[in-house]
């Protein structure tokens, strides 16, 4: 471990409903966590939720913690600014110079799936794979790359978003796809996010069931049956592009969605067939923190000084 570093790191997750915090000891352990509501379409409040987050997580440190947070974006290099975060009312802000001046500390800002694909990378699911590729299934669709333990961001700090790609080879009915909030169509996020899922139920049955039900119901409603079967050839056929790009060791799949047992057997071998390969191999794992991964990602973001690529 870094001894230049903090030896006790805070973790913030800023969610679109819930902010939450997590403080790790030296050996990962966490030995704090807490949460607030997300202040919605509040700049200036979520600033404070978070930095009353820091305050509260820093009464349990012996040493002063150094603080990482995820966002559901990222900080545009050339101004530092929140781009393409689907809690909207941080775009264009200056998040983390107004955290560090909040929580009068350095602050470390990175995406939510990037921090997700992190947190398993060191000691998760993918712990001791030399590439990791961290999906987020939920109320949005994120990715994040780690290889050998840093991030891929990018230059301009997209690095994984395949949430915003086009689905691949789509069916004449899925044809031109769903407009998306980014402006346009066919996103990925548009077919296999929580309200993707809803809305294909929707309107496929005429009436509304919660992605939860749709899932329960799988087994007794042929409606449910045959929307879980799309969503899944959607999913592998997203993750069969990210898989011959870039070839992870190990995709580990998060976000609400990820708790679909039945996923980890039915995508290897729905991808399988759109590889540019001989010998096609995909492994897919569940998360091992769960939703607690993305929290405890920011935090290990002062693991060592060059996190990101």
């Amino acid at each position: 471990m870094d001894q230049t570093v903090s030896a006790y790191r805070i973790g913030i997750d800023l969610g679109g409903t819930k902010v939450a915090a997590i403080l790790l000891d030296p050996q990962g352990a966490s030995v704090w966590s807490g949460r607030t509501h997300t202040p919605k379409n509040d700049y200036d409040a979520t600033i404070q939720a978070i930095a009353g987050l820091v305050r509260e997580a820093t009464e349990h440190s012996p040493t002063p913690p150094k603080v990482g947070v995820c966002i559901p974006g990222s900080l545009a290099p050339s101004t530092g600014c929140v781009q393409n975060a689907n809690a909207t009312w941080i775009n264009g802000r200056p998040l983390g110079r107004d955290l560090e001046i909040a929580v009068n500390r350095p602050v470390r800002v990175a995406n939510d799936a990037n921090c997700f694909a992190l947190s398993e990378w060191v000691d998760g699911a993918a712990a001791g794979a030399d590439t990791v590729f961290g999906v987020i299934i939920g109320t949005g669709v994120g990715g994040g790359l780690v290889h050998h333990g840093r991030i891929v961001n990018g230059p301009m700090s997209t690095g994984g978003e395949w949430g915003h790609l086009p689905l691949p080879w789509p069916t004449a009915d899925e044809f031109p796809g769903p407009l998306c909030w980014c402006g346009r169509r066919s996103c990925m996020e548009q077919w296999v996010s929580g309200p993707a899922l809803e809305k294909d139920y929707a309107q496929r049955s005429g009436s509304k069931l919660s992605a939860r039900e749709i899932i329960t119901n799988r087994a007794t409603d042929p409606i449910a049956e045959d929307v879980l079967t799309a969503y899944a050839s959607r999913l592998a056929r997203g993750l069969s592009m990210i898989v011959t790009l870039f070839d992870p060791d190990v995709v580990v799949l998060g976000g609400g969605l990820s708790n679909m047992s039945y996923l980890y057997d039915a995508l290897p071998p729905l991808i399988k067939p759109h590889l540019f390969t001989s010998d096609p191999n995909v492994d897919i794992r569940p998360p091992k923190f769960g939703d607690a991964s993305g929290v405890r990602g920011a935090a290990w973001l002062w693991e060592r000084e060059n996190t990101v690529l």
